[in-house]
């Protein structure tokens, strides 16, 4: 079933449950209102035949009472089936007139109203019978008088006014239907657009954008604007693995067309053994380069994973910078690293614990120190790296005196294969402080570089404390 469809006849149930519950409210005050209304008429009939019969009986010419009592009769000769009986105080029969089908008056009944001074039953088929007690003060004697009839005149009323409900109640339906249908079909049109508009977007189009409303606060601009968002870090992410897989294709051939090349060469005709060790070493020179750009776009791709994904635990970093400094030692046995730790640092504090992967945060710190000792090893500077802790977090500097770069090239530092211009001749792959810089942000850290051309560069990590 469509949102259309359901839309309709959800409006459709409520508005026809709404209508019932109307209808019926209407036809239960109506009844009520008419019951009583007729109940009140027959007791003023009631009370006339009190006056009239206490005075005709209290003439004592016979003629007198004979013309009262025949001026009752036809007075009581205007509803259906009406009947009056009077009772004397000892519940004799003293008059009557008219013809009801509904037998004698139970002997109760003129007891609960000589009782109450009044009572009213109320019988199927709209009938009802009154009863009214009547002093007469001239004589001092009590009457009990029970009227009844037959409320045809309510019974047509109602009648009406069901045909009339019930046919307004089927008209106002028939219209709800069409009006919701169509006003459902209207409130669903932006959405009909919108699943047009994303039908057209592709792979190769995710420029485009769903149209919304610059002042729309409804949820389907809403939607739209959420669904927009989603566009944009789609596309982001597309151009980001189309640049990524066309750089990383870039940096792969290099190396393969080194070692190829060398190796065909080789082949082309008989060398000595000599040649064949130059060719050879050559090649693993090609091969270890492989390797290590291969390395590096598995942690790239590492570090992009779900973060949930990654195995933490705590970690002092001040142990960590230990060991990339006798990893760097063994990597650049020239170069001089200098380790730097506030005098407030002691074992027993243990400063520096932070909660994330031991394996990351050695190859971000790997990466940095890395690039330090080969910007600035031949300059004959030393590195400093220094670790301190302020405000619930913990820095990793790390500061050469090197060649350093301009304030363009620092800001592509973190686009993947970038190589600043005054470190082209340098070797390397451009993807150190990329995935460094995710490193961190997996870990809720950050990464800062500051650098001028000619005065090296200062890098520094942030993460927080656990």
């Amino acid at each position: 079933m469509t949102i259309r469809m359901r839309l309709a006849l959800q409006f459709g149930i409520i508005l026809a449950v709404t209508l019932m519950l109307f209808s019926a409210v209407v036809y239960y005050f109506s009844y009520r209102t008419g019951r009583a209304a007729f109940t009140n008429s027959l007791f003023a009939r009631a009370l006339v035949v009190g006056h009239v019969y206490a005075d005709g009986a209290n003439r004592t010419d016979e003629a007198s009472r004979v013309s009262y009592r025949r001026y009752l009769r036809q007075f009581y000769r205007t509803l259906p089936e009406e009947e009056v009986r009077v009772y004397d105080e000892n519940f004799r029969l003293v008059f009557r007139e008219g013809a009801s089908p509904r037998g004698v008056v139970p002997p109760a009944r003129l007891r609960s109203v000589q009782q109450s001074g009044q009572e009213v039953w109320l019988e199927p088929n709209y009938y009802q019978m009154v009863g009214r007690r009547y002093h007469d003060r001239q004589r001092q004697r009590t009457f009990i008088i029970i009227a009844s009839s037959v409320d045809t005149d309510h019974a047509e009323q109602l009648q009406s006014l069901r045909v009339i409900l019930a046919g307004g109640l089927l008209v106002a339906l028939v219209l709800v239907g069409i009006g919701g249908w169509f006003f459902a079909g209207q409130a669903l049109r932006p959405m009909q657009r919108m699943v047009q508009e994303v039908d057209g977007i592709t792979g190769s189009d995710l420029h485009r954008r769903l149209t919304q409303d610059k002042e729309g606060q409804d949820e389907v601009s809403h939607l739209a604007q959420r669904f927009n968002r989603l566009l944009d870090r789609l596309e982001t992410a597309f151009v980001g693995q189309r640049t990524f897989v066309r750089d990383a294709s870039h940096e792969l051939r290099t190396p393969l067309t080194s070692l190829i090349g060398e190796l065909e060469v080789a082949l082309l005709q008989e060398r000595p053994a000599a040649e064949y060790r130059r060719v050879l070493q050559s090649t693993l020179d090609a091969a270890r380069l492989l390797k290590d750009l291969t390395n590096g776009l598995l942690q790239i791709a590492r570090a992009s994973n779900d973060p949930s994904q990654i195995a933490r635990t705590t970690v002092r970093l001040d142990e960590l910078l230990l060991q990339a400094h006798e990893e760097m030692q063994r990597r650049h046995p020239t170069s001089r690293i200098d380790l730097e730790f506030p005098e407030s640092a002691g074992p027993a504090t243990t400063p520096y614990l932070v909660w994330g992967n031991e394996a990351l945060l050695l190859s971000a710190m790997l990466n940095v120190l890395e690039n330090a000792c080969k910007f600035s090893g031949e300059a004959g500077h030393p590195v400093v790296a220094s670790l301190s802790t302020q405000a619930g977090r913990v820095s990793l500097q790390v500061h050469d005196q090197g060649v350093g770069m301009s304030e363009a090239d620092r800001q592509q530092v973190f686009v993947p294969f970038f190589r600043a211009e005054s470190v082209r001749t340098v070797p390397g792959h451009g993807i150190g402080l990329p995935l460094t810089a995710k490193i961190m942000d997996l870990h809720g850290g950050a990464i800062q570089v500051q650098s001028e051309l000619g005065k090296g560069t200062r890098v520094r990590l942030e993460l927080p404390l656990a």
